[in-house]
């Protein structure tokens, strides 16, 4: 593999759900419904959910009041199973995992020892094994958080969230904001995602990274001055 330095950023046109999840199917295709890009999903995840309850296939066990799991779970013991919450098969929940409330994890994810998750959605096959936070967050298909890895949900200063596209900023009226990542996102260990960071599909995250802002695909982040190109031989 060459690795190749381009720059980081990208237009608007190319933030929005149809370029960043072009092959969404149900039930993620309803989340995303009316939304131009990804992040106008955020506030809809809990009604999202509620309204999946009632049309899940059997299978599935209401452990607790709006509590979901399907059967072929391995549900491991000290886990904390909050409030509205969907599990979808072949699911992985590990000891002392902390689902608080409006999570949806989709088939074949792992969420790991001591990971705590509120107002997310994990697409298929996510793996988030070992330490990692995720708040109002969505994590593309066969993404990986490394341990410790955490999305930061809120700024500093509790000021709204903006997203800078080469184009200029696009408003999101959101101060909780974690991340949203695409498919095959590769996170190191102890990174960061600030709040509002945008990682694009088959890009990778350096460990100890603090990121912010949007990695391209098929990018590289090793630090804010060096975002590099994948570029396949």
């Amino acid at each position: 593999m060459v690795l190749k330095k381009r720059g980081a950023m990208m237009k608007k046109k190319d933030l929005e759900c149809k370029a960043f999840y072009p092959s969404l199917e149900e039930p993620y295709q309803s989340l995303f419904e009316g939304c131009q890009y990804p992040w106008e999903a955020l506030p809809k995840i809990k009604t999202w959910i509620s309204a999946m309850q009632g049309q899940l296939p059997s299978g599935f066990q209401e452990v607790k009041k709006g509590v979901f799991v399907h059967e072929s779970v391995k549900l491991y013991p000290n886990v904390y199973l909050g409030e509205n919450i969907i599990i979808m098969a072949n699911c992985e929940v590990r000891p002392g995992a902390f689902l608080r409330e409006n999570v949806f994890a989709g088939e074949g994810c792992v969420l790991g020892n001591s990971c705590e998750f509120k107002n997310a959605v994990l697409f298929p096959h996510v793996q988030t094994p070992h330490y990692n936070y995720v708040g109002d967050s969505i994590l593309g298909e066969y993404s990986h958080l490394g341990a410790g890895a955490l999305t930061s949900n809120v700024k500093s200063d509790k000021t709204l969230v903006k997203i800078h596209a080469e184009d200029g900023e696009l408003e999101t009226g959101l101060k909780k904001f974690g991340a949203i990542v695409g498919e095959q996102v590769e996170v190191g260990c102890q990174s960061v995602l600030n709040p509002g960071t945008v990682l694009c599909s088959h890009s990778n995250i350096y460990p100890l990274s603090p990121v912010r802002g949007i990695v391209p695909p098929k990018h590289i982040y090793k630090d804010k001055n060096n975002i590099v190109q994948k570029e396949e031989r």
